[in-house]
């Protein structure tokens, strides 16, 4: 089955500046929700944008069900009210002076295939996004998921071929957020719905994405399942921007193409997987996240003894800093109760599968 839609090349050059959208290339196949993932001025939301028709790429093309909507070489750009498509955006954008139930009817009246069906898809739709109940209300009078919601169901109402969402739970409360992007992502599945997603929220990504793109500085660095973009991430980049916040540097001394031994200094040496093809004499920086260091054990090849400098109590986690071979790292514990105090010793763990060693090319600072 062909993909729904295929971008292969996009780019997208402003007067001034680096390239907004440099080479990107990417397919989301039918009944797929794919995120773009990155910090404000990856090209993340430029890249949808594009998708959609409301910019112009400078290179690349674009595919939607097997027709080319934008292919600048060839001349090609079809109107965004020519591809079929979705969108919700970050504002809610509803009609104020309509009740729920017209927004949502709104764009049957300008599609024909309709026809007298309108109502039914309107009621089921409405049912689907659980305002039955309020679809007779003014949209004003509802709350800010609630407009949210009767956006997305504008959206989907007359089964588009791919709906795209730009940031579209960035206004709620945070709470409210968790709830609706289950939600969203359950509707999306029972629709079959095939999606193109926006957001700066790795959270948000890994609860409502199939697939993950990373981006940065206009570049797709990684597309791969939650999993992967997780537990096997391509770049450094990729593991910092997704919560490796510890960062070791040092020498590669060994290795095999799977796991190495990185000499950190000191004689301290630990053992890592190895995210690059690297080879002995390489130097490599390393990241870790802080929940993938187990206080408390004395196991494995990286086992060693560690003194907690400093504690900060969450309520259901702990946050501390240790001194690893005269590193300062950051260590995360779930938990009501705090277990270690500052000034000790305890012993600590870490899988060489969760330590990541890449090539160093200089500081790499999420945004």
């Amino acid at each position: 089955m062909s993909p729904t839609l295929s971008v292969t090349g996009l780019a997208k050059q402003f007067p001034t500046g680096r390239p907004a959208i440099d080479g990107v290339s990417f397919a989301v196949p039918a009944g797929e929700i794919v995120v773009l993932l990155g910090p404000s001025g990856c090209g993340k939301t430029t890249t949808l944008r594009c998708v959609a028709g409301l910019e112009d790429p400078t290179g690349g093309s674009i595919s939607i069900a097997g027709q080319v909507v934008s292919a600048p070489a060839q001349g090609i750009l079809v109107p965004p009210r020519l591809r079929n498509l979705g969108m919700v955006f970050q504002s809610y954008a509803v009609w104020p002076h309509m009740t729920v139930r017209q927004n949502v009817a709104y764009p049957l009246k300008h599609r024909r295939n309709a026809g007298g069906n309108a109502k039914r898809q309107v009621d089921e739709v409405l049912a689907l996004v659980g305002l039955s109940d309020f679809a007779e209300r003014p949209v004003v009078s509802l709350s800010g998921g609630q407009m949210q919601r009767v956006a997305l169901a504008r959206s989907i109402v007359y089964r588009p071929q791919l709906l795209l969402l730009d940031e579209p739970l960035s206004n709620l409360d945070a709470k409210l957020r968790l709830r609706l992007r289950d939600d969203l992502r359950r509707i999306l599945k029972q629709t079959g719905m095939t999606a193109l997603y926006v957001t700066h929220d790795q959270a948000e990504a890994v609860g409502i994405g199939d697939r993950i793109g990373v981006m940065r500085d206009g570049k797709l660095l990684q597309m791969g399942t939650p999993d992967e973009i997780y537990n096997r991430p391509a770049e450094p980049f990729v593991a910092n921007f997704t919560g490796a916040t510890n960062e070791l540097v040092g020498t590669l001394t060994e290795g095999n193409g799977q796991f190495g031994m990185v000499d950190l200094g000191g004689g301290q040496r630990i053992e890592a997987a190895l995210m690059h093809a690297l080879v002995p004499g390489d130097k490599v920086r390393v990241a870790l996240r802080p929940e993938n260091i187990l206080l408390g054990k004395s196991e494995g090849s990286n086992a060693r003894r560690v003194r907690v400098l400093d504690r900060r109590y969450q309520g259901t986690q702990t946050i501390y800093d240790i001194d690893l071979s005269g590193r300062r790292l950051e260590v995360l514990e779930l938990g009501t109760s705090a277990r270690h105090q500052a000034g000790e010793e305890t012993p600590v763990s870490i899988a060489r599968e969760s330590l990541w060693a890449y090539r160093d090319a200089g500081n790499i600072v999420a945004e």
